[in-house]
C-alpha cells in the first residue's frame, strides 16, 4: 500500500467514524488524531507515508488557492468592511488576552504551592 493510499485511508476513515458518531469535530481532524495514535502504537511506519507527506507539504500551497480566490471574490465586500473587521479582530483578541490574563493569575494566586508569599515572607529556599 503506498503512503497516499494510508494517508487517504485515515482521512476516510476521520470522515466515517465522524458521520457515525454525529461527533462535533471535523472528519480530517479525527482522521489525524487515528493516524498520530497509529503512528505512535506502531501500527504504521512513519517510513511508508515520510515521502508521501513531505510531497504534500512541499505543495501545501496549492491546496489554500480556493481560500485565496474566496478573498479575492469577496474583494469589495472587504474593502467596504474592511476596518470594522479589523477593529473587531484585534479587539476581540485583546478583550480574549486580558481575560484569560486575569483568570490565569486569580487562579494561580489561589493554588500558590508556598503560603509565605501570600503573607509577604519570602522563603529562604529560593
Amino acid at each position: 500500500m503506498t503512503g497516499f493510499a494510508i494517508l487517504l485511508g485515515f482521512n476516510l476513515l476521520g470522515l466515517v467514524v465522524q458521520r457515525a458518531l454525529h461527533m462535533p469535530i471535523p472528519g480530517n481532524v479525527i482522521g489525524l488524531i487515528l493516524f498520530t495514535a497509529a503512528l505512535f502504537l506502531r501500527l504504521v511506519k512513519l517510513e511508508w507515508v515520510e515521502r508521501s507527506a513531505e510531497l504534500l507539504t512541499r505543495h501545501m500551497m496549492l491546496f489554500f488557492v480556493p481560500y485565496i480566490v474566496g478573498t479575492i471574490a469577496f474583494l469589495p465586500l472587504l474593502r467596504e468592511n474592511g476596518l470594522a473587521i479589523a477593529v473587531s479582530l484585534v479587539g476581540s483578541t485583546l478583550i480574549v488576552m486580558l481575560v484569560a490574563g486575569s483568570v490565569a493569575a486569580k487562579v494561580g494566586r489561589k493554588t500558590s504551592l508556598e503560603p509565605e508569599f501570600e503573607q509577604g515572607k519570602a522563603s529562604a529556599n529560593l
